[in-house]
């Protein structure tokens, strides 16, 4: 049974990953357009963010094997003063090789995503995103060591997903489905109970931060333009000509026409008076004739 149940899942796997290919294959084939788009440019800090963090960690973790450190108590613990530096520490430490492993894959691919498309609002993001869902982290964490770079996972999972579904851009959007298509099983970790030795606390907390800065952080850039009276935030209905066709039922009605006013004629230039017409010989011709009888002369 139980070999049966695991090559069901294989086949599921195998499905699932063709299923992720034929996405990406699709998402390939709008790849110039997407590089003509003013807001999405490439350079060389969307590969070196991402790469630069996960050395980071690695090297972190080697120098904690390498010279027997231990660096676990500079990780967060709640609701101590001391515990408080762990807020900054903490994303860097990792209790062993495969806690590491599981964070460096996700936080390569989501700061790179992160970076790519919302080149003006990332460091903000990852910066504020530490501070912020660490100290939620301080606050409702249990009383132990909580270290561990899933939390800013969790917040960048959380904005991008959010943050592309509230702009109504289409290429966002199409990158919050890929987020909920590769990461959307994360959410059963910020339940406790799922998994003896995570901090669901930090993933709740980093779940609500990057909902938090996608409400907060604006994005200008892919704000669509307004094109139409209707579209602008300080459009009145009632007002308008148009709409006032339309009952409430939404059925088109004539509108009344409107009162003729009373044209007052003005007598300005007219005249009830008689008016008499003097004739009046030329004389003009008379002195002309004399002038010319004289010159004969």
């Amino acid at each position: 049974m139980v070999s049966d149940f695991l090559e069901t899942l294989t086949k599921l796997r195998i499905k699932n990953f063709g299923c992720i290919f034929e996405c990406c294959k699709q998402t390939n084939l709008d790849f110039q357009e997407a590089m003509e788009d003013k807001n999405l440019k490439f350079s060389p800090s969307v590969l070196a963010w991402p790469l630069f963090s996960v050395v980071l960690l690695w090297i972190i973790f080697w120098a904690e094997i390498r010279f027997k450190l231990n660096l676990t108590e500079l990780g967060i613990y709640p609701r101590t003063f001391q515990g408080l530096r762990g807020i900054i520490f903490s994303p860097f430490l990792h209790g062993d090789i495969e806690h590491l492993y599981n964070n460096s894959i996700p936080l390569f691919l989501l700061i790179m995503a992160l970076r790519f498309f919302y080149r003006n609002q990332a460091l903000k993001v990852i910066v504020f995103g530490i501070l912020l869902s660490g100290f939620l982290t301080w606050v409702i964490g249990r009383e132990s060591y909580h270290i561990g770079a899933s939390g800013l996972i969790y917040v960048l999972v959380s904005f991008v997903f959010f943050k592309g579904i509230q702009t109504k851009y289409y290429r966002l959007v199409a990158v919050s489905f890929t987020i909920i298509l590769l990461y959307g099983g994360m959410i059963w970790y910020i339940f406790p109970g799922v998994q003896e030795g995570i901090s669901w606390e930090g993933h709740l907390a980093g779940l609500i931060t990057g909902y938090i800065f996608s409400l907060a952080i604006k994005t200008p850039e892919y704000q669509k333009p307004v094109f139409y009276e209707w579209e602008k935030p300080d459009y009145n209905s009632e007002e308008d000509l148009f709409m006032k066709h339309f009952d409430e039922n939404g059925n088109f009605q004539n509108l009344p026409k409107p009162e003729e006013l009373e044209v007052v004629e003005e007598n300005y230039f007219r005249s009830d008076y008689n008016v008499f017409y003097t004739i009046v010989p030329d004389i003009s011709t008379e002195i002309h004739e004399e002038d010319t009888e004289i010159r004969e002369e």
